[in-house]
């Protein structure tokens, strides 16, 4: 005997639900401005270190400054597919101050990296993007972070 499953029409829309969920969460780069290159600084709020990608709440304060010697960071080689030093040229401070959320990478590059976890009360700095025009959330997907002085090209794996 063969059975069916049929969904009905709550089903459907739960499962619809779900589905538009994940699509959302998991997303590529072409919802963010890759003309305008933030800068991120400030105290870590929140970790969650986790597939699918990890996120920190950074608290980005009024008198924040972009450093002096952001351009002249050394880039890590294996990300020449992004011109690096340009982005790090680019980068200018966010015009809204407050909770960002920062995206990283999936958690096989932040463990490839060997990027160590921030905690509640650190200090990191990023360099990401967020929508055009900074509208919507607070949200920025990282290109670069930088932790203990420590630069990590995140679109890329290690040499």
């Amino acid at each position: 005997m063969q059975r069916r499953h049929i969904l009905t029409g709550a089903g459907c829309a739960l499962a619809l639900a779900a589905t538009h969920r994940n699509a959302l969460a998991h997303h590529g780069w072409s919802s963010f401005d890759q003309n305008r290159p933030i800068y991120l600084a400030g105290k870590v709020k929140a970790v969650k270190w986790q597939n699918p990608h990890a996120e920190i709440v950074v608290t980005v304060t009024a008198d924040a400054v972009l450093p002096a010697n952001l351009a002249s960071l050394s880039v890590p080689a294996q990300t020449s597919s992004v011109d690096g030093a340009k982005v790090l040229a680019a980068a200018q401070l966010p015009r809204r101050r407050g909770d960002w959320t920062i995206e990283l990478s999936p958690m096989t590059r932040i463990n490839a990296w060997k990027v160590p976890q921030p905690k509640a009360g650190d200090t990191v700095s990023a360099v990401a993007y967020t929508f055009p025009d900074e509208k919507g959330d607070m949200f920025a997907r990282v290109e670069y972070l930088i932790i203990d002085g420590q630069l990590y090209g995140l679109r890329s794996n290690p040499a």
